[in-house]
């Protein structure tokens, strides 16, 4: 085997392991090729490999013996298993059965997202100092079904999992329990030791949504609890941050217990969909804004749905990559070049792009949400199969790098007329897309003229004399936040207010004033 395909297999087990797995924060691969082994460490900032070992020598024995004995003696946690993580079918692997649907008594889920329901009960003990800070309290939860895995080694590594409270099972210590009627899950993931917890942009968001600033909370996630874990002195991680100083990004176990949110899958008509994308557009607006936090990472995904006295709100979950407006975070590039590739503005995916991150960049990863969503699905919850689309190559977004996807949406962007070729359940939204697709051409149309006055070059002004150039009033200045006025709240709430002819529901008195005054109605106006 060559060394790089030695390198693409283990990768591929790492991976599998990692994202696939129980929950761990790194994993060894030995991999034993003829008379050669190597020892690989992956963890979610790094991955290390061993020199080779000829097994053929003495000294090659001595040292695979040794890597062995060393491998045989570790912990569980050494070893890459969370702590707090207490699996049952890691003792007892005769359980590993994937349990079979009880109505259907079919199996047509992946394994690995019923990976926690398999016979022997797995738990997560972690932190909880609501009640009495410094005081070392714990709580339990039993793990459910996994809802939603990251897929690469490197990075934030998330998982979703349903849980539930383990005083259902007597294994929690609380006395009246607050969390024993509600639908939780439990996400883990590694996010950089400098990174701010959503926990906390949310509660900054809390308090500031009084009176007539309430209506936001029905569009943010409910977080009922957060809490940390530090690698030890003794981890891996630690060691390796003491050994390449900031050369390694130092993580820690970030985990937060939230109310269980819908999918947009779970939506049934093209109306709740609009519903929904004008709900996160407006709760976005207000949370940059008064909080001053940018959400950095908008993507189908994190576009959620939450059905409260039977009305459906659209919610703008997953706030980790979150920043305060203003306050760029110190570190490397991934600061501030963060997001969900497909979803991502093109700017941002421009080799020498340096930030910063604007407000009109996720107005732009909506956009894309929208667009990819209408072309890709025949209603929420089905995908098209057979999806083609020419000119653009929407159905290729999902696997593409950063170099195809800056140039295709530059491509999109720059084309002066656009059809937008949604299916026919989304019909309704091509009216949408074609009127942001005009504000961001106009905006960037205006960018690139500004630009342009800007540029000085004698030979420019010699090669005009012998024919004069018509007067031109130019731009003093260009507002980069609007793109010269084109991404506005304005606009897009005189985009978004109706679907289909019907109008929609503007929560708030603040973006209500506002639709009212544009559409030239007196205040009272309904």
């Amino acid at each position: 085997m060559s060394p790089k395909g030695a390198r693409i297999q283990k990768m591929g087990y790492a991976r599998d392991i990692l994202c696939w797995g129980v929950l761990r924060t790194h994993v060894y691969i030995v991999l034993i090729d003829c008379h050669l082994a190597r020892i690989t460490y992956y963890d979610h900032s790094v991955i290390i490999e061993s020199g080779l070992l000829d097994l053929t020598k003495p000294s090659g024995k001595l040292n695979f013996a040794k890597m062995v004995k060393r491998l045989r003696s570790m912990s569980s946690e050494e070893l890459g298993l969370a702590r707090g993580m207490d699996a049952g079918l890691l003792t007892n692997p005769l359980t590993l059965q994937v349990p079979k649907d009880k109505k259907t008594k079919t199996t047509t889920e992946p394994p690995s997202s019923r990976l926690y329901e398999l016979d022997g009960d797995s738990f997560f003990t972690f932190p909880y100092d609501i009640d009495s800070p410094g005081a070392g309290q714990t709580r339990i939860v039993k793990l459910g079904r996994v809802l939603a895995r990251s897929n690469g080694v490197l990075g934030r590594g998330t998982t979703v999992v349903r849980v539930e409270c383990a005083c259902r099972r007597n294994l929690c210590c609380r006395e009246g329990c607050n969390w024993a009627k509600k639908k939780l899950v439990m996400k883990l993931l590694f996010p950089g030791t400098s990174r701010v917890s959503k926990h906390v942009f949310m509660e900054k968001c809390k308090k500031l949504a009084t009176g007539d600033h309430a209506w936001v909370l029905n569009h943010l996630p409910e977080i009922y609890c957060s809490f940390d874990i530090a690698f030890t002195d003794e981890s891996p991680q630690q060691r390796l941050s003491n050994a390449l100083g900031n050369t390694y990004q130092m993580r820690i176990v970030r985990g937060m217990i939230q109310e269980e949110l819908d999918p947009l899958s779970s939506l049934k008509t093209a109306r709740e969909c609009a519903q929904v994308f004008y709900d996160v557009v407006q709760c976005h607006h207000w949370v940059w804004k008064y909080p001053k936090i940018l959400h950095r990472d908008i993507s189908q995904g994190n576009i959620m749905v939450r059905v409260k006295d039977g009305v459906t709100y659209g919610v703008l979950n997953d706030w980790d990559l979150a920043s305060w407006v203003g306050k760029p975070e110190k570190g490397s590039t991934s600061h501030f070049r963060t997001g969900t590739k497909p979803y991502m503005a093109h700017e941002q995916q421009r080799p020498k792009w340096k930030g910063p991150h604007r407000y009109r960049h996720d107005l732009e990863s909506v956009f894309y949400v929208m667009t990819l969503f209408t072309f890709l699905y025949s209603k929420p919850s089905e995908k098209v199969l057979d999806a083609l689309d020419e000119d653009y190559q929407f159905e290729k977004w999902h696997q593409e790098d950063d170099k195809f996807l800056a140039k295709t949406k530059f491509n999109l962007i720059c084309v002066s007329i656009w059809d937008p070729p949604a299916t026919d359940f989304f019909i309704g939204f091509k009216q949408w897309l074609t009127r942001f697709h005009v504000c961001f051409y106009r905006g960037f149309q205006n960018q690139h003229n500004f630009r342009l006055d800007q540029f000085q070059d004698p030979m420019l002004e010699i090669w005009s004399k012998p024919q004069p150039q018509p007067q031109i009033q130019q731009m003093q200045s260009f507002n980069e936040e609007t793109l010269g006025g084109f991404i506005t709240v304005e606009y897009i709430v005189l985009i978004m207010h109706e679907f289909g002819g019907e109008e929609l529901d503007t929560r708030g008195a603040e973006w209500q004033g506002l639709l009212r005054g544009l559409l030239g109605l007196s205040p009272a106006a309904a």
